[in-house]
């Protein structure tokens, strides 16, 4: 996702990024609700729910997350509901997972901040998100529609 530090590139941020997000709901959801089931899952940010913590990047000459990161997560949560209650009654059932601070090769101060706001006192890796994809993707959801579930270590209940 590309991010917008001026008004040009915040429209062609919204210009790219919200349909893209819209069309896929919108096609996979007609195919699902034909055949009366199926799961969406949605992958945002802990970011669309809580705002920045600047204090994590200071003197690490990293910059604040654009506006429109912010924005658009935000919108994906949102949009998860609505699509949950339009294809709900049709058995098709739509989530949402917010990623927390994953590693993502960052400053190890970076790191040290971010794993000492979280419950865990850790980063996610790159196998943190897998089961609860699966979880939600499951028959073991069957009743689970609607929702957006943060898999962040605790980092957005502090």
């Amino acid at each position: 996702m590309k991010s917008a530090d001026s008004l040009e590139e915040w429209e062609e941020s919204l210009r790219i990024n919200a349909p893209g997000v819209f069309l896929m709901h919108r096609e996979f959801g007609k195919v699902m609700s034909d055949q009366r089931s199926g799961p969406i899952v949605n992958i945002g940010s802990i970011q669309g729910m809580i705002g920045p913590t600047l204090s994590l990047s200071d003197g690490l000459n990293m910059g604040p997350v654009p506006p429109d990161y912010f924005f658009h997560k935000g919108g994906m949560i949102n949009l998860t509901r609505y699509f949950a209650a339009l294809f709900g009654p049709a058995g098709v059932r739509v989530n949402g997972l917010s990623p927390g601070g994953f590693c993502n090769n960052q400053a190890g101060e970076f790191v040290r901040r971010y794993s000492e706001k979280t419950f865990l006192g850790r980063r996610g890796n790159e196998t943190d998100l897998g089961g609860s994809v699966v979880f939600l993707l499951s028959d073991a959801s069957v009743d689970i529609t609607g929702v957006n579930l943060p898999v962040d270590g605790g980092h957005t209940v502090q």
